[in-house]
């Protein structure tokens, strides 16, 4: 089981268009591949599954710890793990190189392929190459693509490059339609609002066979081994756990839907854009995504946000995360500054702002016991959001590794909503507790 990642010196440095190129240049060989992505991003994960068929996961060392990242990775099913990075090779938490791609390179022993792309440089490039390879002892850095680059000056930068740099430059990726994805707010498109998204990355792969040596690419790939982590044994099925599902909420880490069937929940998916009621359940989960965009038709289904606030009210142990925290406010602001009634269980409007809120990671320390929680854990947490709420509640403190801190979130004895993302492969059995709560609900209704 080979790996091998895909970093940059920087975000837009065209690494999701590469690694999908050359996920489906792996299917297109017969091998079987995995996708991870480093870091925290919901997004760039959708492309990879849209390519594979199956789930990409997250390698996030602030969230997961490091032997939460090893767990995941050993969890790989396919002959070859490609692995894309975030932002610059080395950015990671509060100016530091924690949890940056190169950190997770460092952890799993990981080789990397730099991706550049040379945008009026030369000679200096090979420098930030040189600089990038000695910054820190062993960078793990093997090989460079040249991306969104013409074959003219690709033929004049290659020998450049190996020359004062050492590493071998494997080919280009030249400029192409195909390869433009479009952003908005929160990064990327998602990969469902892409047209022609399977004939894009088409393209993509058969140019990178005419343009890359992809043999001595993928012969990179390591097969070093990795210590296993203890593995969690599944339990029985005890509690059953509704999960909200559609274009509306869409952020969900593949690991936590694992953790909570390990933990026993049987899921049941379900949409809150059209379905008229909340699925027989024991809990609910409603992640995140982009209500926002949705206001209108969330809004619309009266009798779905009706049943949810009336199951809520009731105690239903309920996860609501960062946009499924926005549903269940009185209103939330569409893209326009519109207004929408939702579930209203909580207090505040949901209101767009127009620039990022309390963005990066962070840590909760809960001061009390909740459904999730318990007194003096740290909690690692993620936030990544434009809109805000007129009541952003204060049952947690939150603290970011830069020493601001404010208050946050509801967590109660059957309830978490808040703004931060959570991460259920880490330290802390949060997945176990969630089940357990519903397991109890579920007594409770069927004595």
């Amino acid at each position: 089981m080979r790996r091998l990642m895909i970093a940059a010196p920087h975000s837009g440095s065209g690494k999701t268009v590469l690694t999908c190129g050359l996920l489906r240049s792996l299917l297109r060989r017969g091998i079987r591949a995995d996708a991870y992505k480093c870091g925290p991003d919901y997004i760039d994960p959708m492309f990879h599954r849209r390519v594979l068929g199956v789930p990409s996961r997250n390698l996030d060392l602030f969230l997961q710890g490091e032997e939460g990242v090893r767990r995941t990775l050993a969890g790989q099913r396919g002959e070859f793990a490609l692995l894309e990075g975030a932002m610059g090779f080395y950015d990671g938490v509060n100016g530091a190189d924690a949890a940056s791609a190169w950190q997770v390179a460092e952890v799993t022993n990981t080789p990397v392929v730099l991706a550049l792309r040379p945008r009026g440089t030369s000679l200096t490039l090979a420098a930030q190459v040189k600089g990038l390879m000695d910054f820190r002892p062993n960078s793990h850095l093997a090989a460079l693509v040249l991306v969104d680059c013409k074959a003219m000056l690709f033929a004049h930068l290659k020998p450049l490059l190996e020359r004062e740099t050492g590493l071998p430059v494997l080919g280009y990726l030249p400029p192409m339609e195909q390869a433009r994805l479009e952003s908005r707010h929160l990064g990327l498109l998602t990969a469902g609002e892409i047209a022609d998204l399977a004939g894009r990355f088409d393209a993509v792969a058969e140019q990178l066979e005419r343009t890359v040596d992809l043999d001595a690419l993928f012969a990179l790939g390591t097969a070093a081994e990795l210590p296993l982590p203890h593995s969690e044994l599944c339990q029985p099925k005890r509690a059953r756990i509704a999960v909200a599902r559609d274009e509306a909420f869409c952020f969900y880490y593949p690991d936590n839907l694992d953790a909570l069937a390990r933990a026993g929940a049987e899921l049941c998916f379900f949409s809150p854009l059209t379905d008229d009621a909340l699925p027989d359940c024991d809990g609910l989960y409603l992640g995140g995504g982009y209500p926002e965009l949705y206001a209108g038709a969330l809004a619309d289904n009266r009798r779905l946000r009706a049943d949810l606030a009336e199951r809520v009210r009731g105690g239903l142990p309920t996860l609501a995360e960062c946009g499924g925290f926005l549903y269940l406010q009185q209103s939330l602001e569409d893209g326009e500054g519109a207004p929408h009634p939702m579930v209203g269980v909580l207090p505040g409007r949901g209101i767009r702002t127009g620039q990022l809120r309390r963005f990066g990671y962070l840590w909760l320390c809960p001061e009390g016991e909740s459904m999730l929680f318990r007194p003096g854990e740290r909690v690692p947490a993620h936030e990544f959001h434009y809109w805000d709420c007129t009541e952003n509640g204060s049952d947690l403190a939150a603290e970011k590794p830069n020493g601001r801190a404010w208050r946050c979130g509801y967590a109660g004895p059957r309830l978490y909503a808040a703004f931060p993302h959570l991460h259920f492969g880490g330290e802390l059995p949060l997945a176990r507790r969630f089940v357990d709560c519903a397991e109890t609900y579920h007594k409770e209704r069927n004595p």
